[in-house]
């Protein structure tokens, strides 16, 4: 039988990308989405869920260029785990999704990025195409392999967090 893993969030960033690099030389970004969720389909029944994403390369300097708290995104990738150990010596696990697309729905708060120029709403990044709209640098494409961790030389290791 096939598998599949596959997830799309529609939600709001908690906080600006924390954007590293490996010591290879490779982008990493990561942070936080809001996604809200009702139970019982109510809405005042109304729970948020705060949601590790990982973005590589290419479309993580996007994210940290135009991504600030309360801009309303899409991202589409998949479910990661990651198993670690405390330095008290316990094991733990994290669970992140590693995004290779990503779409502004809404300018959030403030209207301007990083750089002052004003980001564009529906703008739509991915990690293998060009981005919908000429607003930023076209993203690097065949960087990697399909597992969205990056190229086959990067190991769990080199995470820079």
């Amino acid at each position: 039988m096939a598998s599949m893993n596959v997830i799309v969030l529609i939600g709001r960033v908690v906080g600006p990308p924390e954007l590293r690099y490996t010591p290879g030389g490779k982008a990493v970004a990561q942070f936080t989405m809001a996604v809200d969720r009702t139970r019982g389909g109510k809405s005042e029944n109304k729970e948020t869920d705060f949601i590790p994403v990982v973005v590589w390369e290419r479309l993580a300097e996007i994210c940290n260029e135009y991504l600030n708290k309360g801009k309303l995104i899409s991202i589409q990738g998949s479910l990661r785990t990651r198993s670690y150990e405390t330095q008290d010596g316990q094991k733990r696990k994290a669970f992140e999704v590693v995004a290779n697309e990503m779409q502004m729905l809404s300018s959030g708060q403030g209207e301007r990025s990083n750089s002052g120029e004003r980001s564009g709403v529906g703008n739509d990044y991915r990690s293998d195409r060009a981005p919908a709209s000429n607003k930023a640098p076209a993203p690097v494409t065949g960087w990697g392999s399909d597992s969205g961790f990056g190229g086959d030389d990067l190991s769990v290791d080199e995470i820079p967090f």
